[in-house]
């Protein structure tokens, strides 16, 4: 592996991680890639990706690389239930595998603009306050889950017992349950209650 246009920095403020790099395949250079969510649109979109030394269990020894790095995709394609990329400087199997476990995240300023109004990135969902039809605050959303064809909110709130603990409720993230998402005032408005 060479150094040429791998480029040391700090993370954009906007860095989303994405997914990480998995076994080489192959022996020219290519590796596997786990994305962490089942669309990798931004990934396969992104000409640069900023890349992180691994998290456990994949940190064990890791000495190719510290702190954050940019690096050129030159080829990305979909592969069986996943996809393989091969990065600027990574010329042979023997590079590619010093690489497993490397955290991959993308600027969301890089993501592709989305032409449906009613399809959101994960990312600009999370720390949005949900409230119902009638404006009682049910939490904020603290994750999604991917349930199979749906994603269903995962909404936090504080319980009422004193023990200082939240709570959470399950939204499931369709049309006969989400009212509105309105990303400039940071609240999504459902048809849900508090006991549900």
């Amino acid at each position: 592996m060479t150094s040429d246009g791998w480029k040391p920095g700090s993370l954009p403020e906007d860095a989303v991680e994405l997914g990480r790099l998995g076994e080489a395949w192959g022996i020219k250079g290519w590796l596997k890639v786990h994305p962490h969510n089942a669309d990798p649109e931004a990934l396969l979109s992104a000409s640069t990706w900023w890349l992180e030394p691994p998290a456990a269990p994949y940190d064990r020894g890791f000495k190719t690389f510290s702190g954050a790095v940019s690096v050129a995709v030159s080829d990305i394609k979909p592969h069986a239930d996943t996809l393989v990329v091969r990065l600027e400087g990574v010329a042979d199997r023997t590079a590619a595998e010093l690489l497993r476990g490397v955290r991959i995240s993308v600027p969301r300023s890089a993501f592709p603009a989305q032409s449906d109004p009613d399809e959101f990135y994960w990312v600009d969902l999370v720390g949005l306050a949900v409230v119902n039809r009638e404006g009682m605050a049910l939490g904020t959303v603290t994750h999604l889950l991917a349930t199979g064809p749906t994603s269903v909110l995962v909404v936090g709130y504080p319980l009422e017992d004193g023990s200082g603990k939240d709570g959470e409720r399950l939204i499931p993230f369709v049309s006969a349950y989400v009212d509105e998402v309105d990303r400039q005032a940071k609240r999504i408005t459902v048809d849900w209650q508090p006991d549900y």
